[in-house]
């Protein structure tokens, strides 16, 4: 099967737009729908100096559809399930939600790309959706005392995310 332009395109895209705050690339050179990214906790938010590694996988249907992205690094956030799956409108698959929580606008749309995707992830880094989460007790420690367990524990993933980075 013949890998469609559409996705071809990825890589280049990055290349040319290099977006502040992440690395992305094959963890594969020839498989080129799995991608390794590294986003770097974003400044002034408890996530700051982490390198969080998480695996963006690309269905063959892309752009129609959203990737999938899961943290390899543990992170504690009311967005990430503590398998590490990402949990965010931007990545939720097209149309209606059948729940009415989300507008269709806020789901996937084929125009997003992966700039976009690691931008609205930064985002939510730095401001968590307690509303819809993934992660219920985190969502929890956040709402009720962000400045406590919840920052003591995101504290800790910072730190193994800094000892992980190089290994």
């Amino acid at each position: 099967s013949r890998i469609p332009e559409s996705t071809c395109q990825l890589v280049h895209q990055l290349n040319k737009n290099p977006v502040e705050g992440f690395s992305a690339g094959l963890i594969d050179d020839d498989d080129i729908y799995k991608w390794e990214v590294v986003i770097i906790g974003p400044q002034d938010t408890l996530f700051e100096g982490g390198f969080f590694k998480a695996y963006l996988t690309f269905p063959y249907d892309y752009p129609l559809r959203p990737p999938k992205m899961k943290f390899i690094t543990e992170i504690w956030h009311p967005n990430v399930a503590k398998n590490g799956e990402v949990c965010i409108s931007i990545l939720h698959e097209p149309g209606e939600d059948k729940f009415g929580y989300e507008k269709p606008e806020e789901r996937w749309l084929p125009i997003h790309t992966v700039e976009t995707i690691m931008i609205s992830v930064i985002s939510m880094l730095a401001d968590p959706n307690s509303d819809s989460p993934a992660n219920v007790d985190a969502a929890k420690e956040w709402r009720e005392d962000p400045n406590g367990e919840f920052k003591r524990k995101v504290a800790r993933c910072v730190r193994k995310s800094q000892e992980m980075a190089f290994d």
